[in-house]
């Protein structure tokens, strides 16, 4: 079937993760659901795109020991729940993918001894050198023991970009771009059944969270001029508001917590969708 070649070569190449696909479910799907889900569900939806069940409940397992789901039964079924302890991490990536895109106002300089160098990495820091990072200044908290000061626009502002590694997030942008340019096709999404709609959805979160989260989100004077960021943000955008209607049905349908089945649409997703368009 048509759709099944799209699904098919949006897959193709992708490497997909268990825990990492299952974090996705769980952050796109559930967490505006209430939390949690029935391992039966899960099984299901990741057997569409090539993960066993075998694969889930190690993954499963792994998760539960990281402290990102904790595990609960009902009668005879499993169900599992976010941790709280994940919840914080779940909100900020929800932030950076649905919210309205926040703009940096100048830049914050960070002397920060005791920042670790992958600390640095996850908080998508460049480093100026020694024990001083900086990143554009959206706000955001100063981390522990760190001397923060406000910058504005150097004069050698276009320098700025050489303290990221912006040729390694290009090349997943340009990866995303092509992966999904099928789906642009109004046709061809119109084609697709409601629960490819969610699987095509959920891919489309998975691939683009991935090069979201490592990305420093410059202000476009320090940008190269043929940067993809922008353009893989429409696109996320754009598709995810129209595979939204028919996903959302499947999940209405078949995805089951410990009520019966989640709800068509809450208040939090209405949100998302809102920040979205």
């Amino acid at each position: 079937m048509a759709e099944d070649g799209l699904i098919a070569g949006i897959l193709d190449g992708l490497s997909l993760r268990s825990a990492a696909f299952i974090v996705t479910i769980y952050g796109d799907v559930v967490l505006p659901r209430g939390g949690v889900l029935w391992t039966g569900t899960l099984i299901e939806i990741c057997e569409r795109v090539g993960i066993n069940e075998s694969l889930v409940r190690t993954a499963v397992s792994r998760l539960v020991a990281a402290r990102r789901l904790k595990g609960e039964r009902a009668g005879r079924r499993s169900y599992y729940r976010l941790d709280a302890s994940a919840q914080k991490e779940f909100a900020e990536a929800a932030t950076l993918l649905y919210a309205p895109d926040i703009p940096a106002h100048g830049w914050q300089i960070l002397h920060a001894p005791a920042l670790s160098e992958d600390d640095a990495h996850r908080l998508r820091m460049g480093h100026l050198g020694g024990q001083v990072y900086i990143r554009p200044d959206r706000g955001q908290p100063a981390p522990r023991g760190a001397v923060l000061f406000h910058a504005t626009d150097p004069e050698t502002l276009p320098a700025l970009a050489g303290y990221w590694d912006l040729s390694a997030l290009q090349t997943r942008y340009l990866d995303m771009l092509s992966r999904f340019a099928g789906l642009r096709n109004a046709g061809r999404l119109h084609g697709l059944s409601d629960a490819d709609a969610l699987v095509a959805r959920l891919l489309l979160v998975h691939v683009y969270r991935n090069v979201l989260l490592r990305d420093p989100r410059l202000p476009a004077t320090v940008l190269p001029p043929d940067w993809k960021g922008a353009e893989a943000r429409d696109l996320f955008r754009a598709l995810y508001r129209d595979l939204t209607p028919k996903a959302e049905r499947h999940i209405a349908a078949r995805f089951e917590g410990t009520d019966g089945l989640l709800t068509e649409t809450t208040p939090e997703s209405t949100t998302r969708l809102a920040g979205i368009a």
